[in-house]
């Protein structure tokens, strides 16, 4: 038989940062991420003209994670509770609870919580707070792009179309 070790692959460690937000909660929104593997950083971002904060919040991830075409190590860092909880903690639950809160009410944001699920399962990932608008760069850098986001998407529609796509945004169920 032959005689050599095996290594298992590599596995790539990445770190992620990732905002959102709105003008307005509910209101115009953008997410952004800034992804750093080694000295390689990527920067991306977008808006909704309709949405909220946890929205936006959930989204940033969604898409950071999405960008990745391997199975990462990942340094997650949000200044979402929302996000760092509910994919920590209450995730669990809500699936085993046929995506009820344990107040037997519908989760909040179900499909985008059943994105962020997908996502984050080929990774390994340790999900880190930190506190907003605190001077801490990467996340600085997030809200910036973020509000650029929030600013497109007001320059893209008029106040009239903004206000239509929010009442139809507040009326869904």
């Amino acid at each position: 038989m032959g005689g050599g070790t095996r290594r298992a692959p590599r596995v790539k460690k990445v770190v992620i940062h990732s905002d959102g937000g709105c003008h307005g909660n509910p209101g115009p929104g953008g997410w952004a991420a800034v992804l750093a593997y080694g000295k390689h950083v990527r920067e991306i971002s977008g808006g909704v003209p309709a949405t909220t904060n946890n929205r936006m919040e959930l989204q940033a991830a969604i898409e950071a994670l999405r960008l990745l075409k391997e199975p990462c190590e990942i340094d997650f860092h949000t200044d979402s509770q929302y996000v760092r909880n509910g994919i920590r903690e209450w995730i669990a639950g809500w699936k085993r609870n046929g995506w009820l809160t344990s107040a037997k009410q519908p989760v909040k944001n179900a499909g985008l919580w059943r994105e962020l699920d997908a996502a984050t399962s080929r990774h390994k990932i340790h999900w880190h707070w930190v506190k907003g608008h605190a001077g801490h760069p990467e996340n600085e850098r997030c809200d910036q792009l973020a509000n650029e986001a929030i600013a497109r998407v007001k320059a893209q529609h008029t106040p009239e179309q903004l206000k239509a796509m929010l009442e139809a945004f507040s009326a869904a169920p």
